[in-house]
């Protein structure tokens, strides 16, 4: 199968690399609500893509390269997601937290076949440098994000802090997340939005007169 891609024009062979690609991480992903990651293999990846496991290694060499790869994805389009519902957004920056925190609730960030995706690699940040090394990637450039949006709205504040502000909204967001993921029954997803977003008016009440 290898050999005969390589055979096809570099426009198909590209195409065809790209689909094969997204097979597999989706794959993978299946993999783990099933088996777990740490049960996850290229075995399991490929039976789940029914695809052969040489396809899985010729694409990502190893578990942990294919692994690497999917959390880079989840990321992705983690961040994808948010990044769309900014652009959606109103100029005020109020309109933008107001947009981020309905984003950070929304199925596609943490739906019931998203979160356990993230708490499995999560879980495996302090063991695996390549884990950790996509994380910080993509979470240093949201602390970005969240830093100025923050600062557009409180420039003067001398108590609260644009760096403070958003490390607390992300708190608030993986709290909830952390509760919906072990607590299903008990919360619901616009509960939760509508608490994280009461929480950061509490905080900072010129939220609602900058959404007026």
């Amino acid at each position: 199968m290898v050999e005969a891609d390589r055979k096809r024009p570099r426009k198909e062979r590209k195409e065809n690399a790209d689909r094969r690609r997204r097979q597999l991480l989706d794959a993978a992903c299946r993999s783990i609500l099933t088996h777990g990651l740490a049960k996850t293999t290229l075995a399991t990846v490929a039976s789940e893509a029914e695809l052969s496991q040489g396809v899985a290694a010729f694409y990502f060499k190893s578990k942990l390269g294919l692994l690497t790869e999917a959390l880079r994805d989840l990321y992705q389009r983690y961040e994808d997601h948010w990044t769309a519902s900014l652009e959606r957004a109103g100029d005020k920056p109020a309109e933008k937290i107001r947009a981020l925190i309905k984003a950070d609730f929304h199925p596609d960030a943490c739906g019931p076949d998203v979160l356990p995706l993230w708490y499995a690699f999560w879980g495996e940040l302090r063991f695996q440098l390549q884990y950790d090394e996509v994380a910080e990637h993509f979470e240093t450039r949201r602390r970005e994000t969240l830093r100025v949006i923050w600062n557009e709205l409180l420039p003067d504040d001398e108590v609260t802090s644009p760096d403070q502000m958003a490390e607390w909204m992300e708190t608030l967001t993986d709290g909830y997340w952390q509760r919906l993921h072990l607590a299903p029954e008990g919360l619901s997803r616009k509960q939760a939005e509508q608490a994280a977003w009461g929480c950061l008016v509490r905080l900072v009440p010129e939220l609602l007169g900058d959404t007026a």
